[in-house]
């Protein structure tokens, strides 16, 4: 037992003593090592400020889908055309009243539903006027597009069903028309009809498409159809569903049900769009997620061309120091001991470079993030995988240069000039 305590000993005794040795030859030559460690330095910097900008991306992008609302179905009329012309999405008369009626009927967990129908009016208030979108729309809209008043209420059934001149007020269009007076008990003008203002909703930013969501009014439906577009079709229908796993089965029974109301054969098209808030936020997520990989894997490049850096720099020093690996095998240092210190020098390198470069890295995503208008997202997989590759390239590029040192013939080596 006493053998094998004193064998392990002098084995750490050893190593601790080649780690000295390289740590000394590291010292002697700092202007090289920094040099050496700026390729690792810069390469695990670039992976963490890549990775963190393409996570910040990720989740602006997932908090802007999210701002339509939890589980949403978008249910869109189709897009109607004249001589080959065709309007867009929301265009055709083909959403009625009684197809909202039908939905929140027969389809099931479903929530809650809103029929909508816009337009884009010159607003006129306070001695300003301001070019907004006016949104028909039920009651429960707010609830389904999880959007809450900062003042006042939003209108009730009862609005709806008189049609009444009430409106709840983006903070965009509010601040345009009103400045910093608050807007609630206020009369606007909509195409000349007066309306009361009885709510100012909280600020939401932009969604999907960059629109500026605070740029609204929102009134009933039955206002906006009967007073203001005299339309008698819907422009869309949102949908709440009551679960994300019951989003697929209700996106079918929608399509059934208004296929079968609206007389389509099995050869006829869809008169109707469904937008389905799920598969649209996990299509981005998986291009985010790509694009990210992409950013990151574009990075690590930098980290291979690091490693080949330690890699020359580590053989130009074993032909610099061939004399002084001869003495030191010349007198009682195995070739282990040769192998060691080199990989020792190399590991090092490759260390303090992944440490100063993680810090490098994070201070560049906060930067980046300014810069790009969002918040980047430093992520401690990104840390931990930029520093262990950075620690394994130390490992893998020093191996060679370490094995070569370790084989030299010390006769030739005292020899060498």
């Amino acid at each position: 037992m006493m053998a094998i305590l004193k064998v392990i000993n002098a084995f750490f005794v050893r190593a601790l003593q080649t780690a000295l040795i390289a740590l000394r030859a590291l010292r002697r030559n700092k202007l090289r090592s920094s040099l050496t460690a700026l390729g690792i330095i810069i390469g695990v910097a670039s992976v963490v400020a890549m990775v963190a900008a393409g996570n910040g991306a990720q989740a602006k992008i997932a908090s802007r889908i999210s701002a339509l609302g939890q589980n949403l179905l978008l249910v869109f009329a189709g897009s109607s055309h004249s001589g080959g012309v065709y309007s867009g999405l929301g265009s055709a008369s083909s959403l009625t009243l009684a197809d909202a009626a039908a939905i929140r009927r027969e389809v099931a967990d479903m929530v809650s539903t809103s029929s909508e129908d816009s337009t884009t009016a010159q607003v006129i208030a306070n001695g300003r006027n301001w070019s907004t979108t006016v949104m028909g729309e039920s009651p429960d809209y707010l609830r389904i597009r999880d959007w809450k008043p900062a003042s006042g209420y939003m209108f009730t059934k009862r609005d709806l069903m008189r049609a009444g001149k009430v409106a709840v007020i983006g903070s965009k269009t509010a601040s345009e028309l009103f400045g910093p007076l608050d807007p609630v008990g206020q009369n606007l003008r909509i195409k000349n009809i007066p309306f009361v203002i009885i709510g100012l909703l909280e600020s939401k930013g932009a969604g999907m498409g960059g629109k500026n969501q605070d740029d609204c009014i929102i009134i009933p439906y039955t206002t906006a159809m009967k007073r203001l577009t005299g339309d008698k079709y819907l422009r869309s229908i949102n949908v709440e569903i009551s679960r994300a796993d019951c989003m697929e089965s209700a996106q079918g029974q929608i399509t059934s049900l208004l296929r079968q109301r609206h007389h389509l054969s099995a050869g006829q098209e869809n008169d109707f769009n469904i937008f389905n808030q799920k598969e649209i936020a996990d299509t981005v997520k998986s291009v985010s997620k790509i694009i990210t990989l992409l950013l990151g894997a574009v990075a690590g490049i930098s980290l291979l061309v690091g490693g080949i850096g330690i890699m020359n720099i580590m053989l130009v020093s074993v032909t610099e120091r061939t004399r002084e690996i001869g003495i030191r095998i010349a007198v009682g240092a195995q070739p282990g001991d040769i192998r060691l210190q080199f990989l020792i020098e190399a590991v090092t390198l490759s260390f303090l470079g992944g440490l100063i470069g993680v810090l490098a890295g994070v201070s560049a995503s906060k930067l980046v993030g300014v810069l790009a208008g969002f918040e980047a997202v430093v992520s401690t997989g990104s840390i931990v995988l930029a520093f262990g590759v950075s620690s394994a390239i130390g490992i893998f590029f020093g191996f060679y240069p370490a094995h070569k040192a370790s084989r030299l013939n010390p006769i030739e080596a005292l020899r060498y000039e």
